[in-house]
């Protein structure tokens, strides 16, 4: 009984130390910066609010 309880405190700590540097490593990647090359419009969308046009 005691080993079963030593073997899963290790992998809990094994776990915990995976996850630990799974988050750390995590989105230190290339990312490339975000380009727009056209102007931002709202296409056919009504420039009031859906709310306001009912009344």
């Amino acid at each position: 009984m005691e080993i079963f309880a030593t073997i899963t405190v290790i992998l809990l700590l094994l776990l915990a130390a995976a996850t630990i540097a799974a988050l750390l490593r995590d989105g230190r990647g290339h990312t490339p910066p975000v380009s727009s090359h056209e102007e931002w419009s709202a296409l056919d969308l009504p420039s009031t609010s859906y709310t306001l046009r009912i009344f």
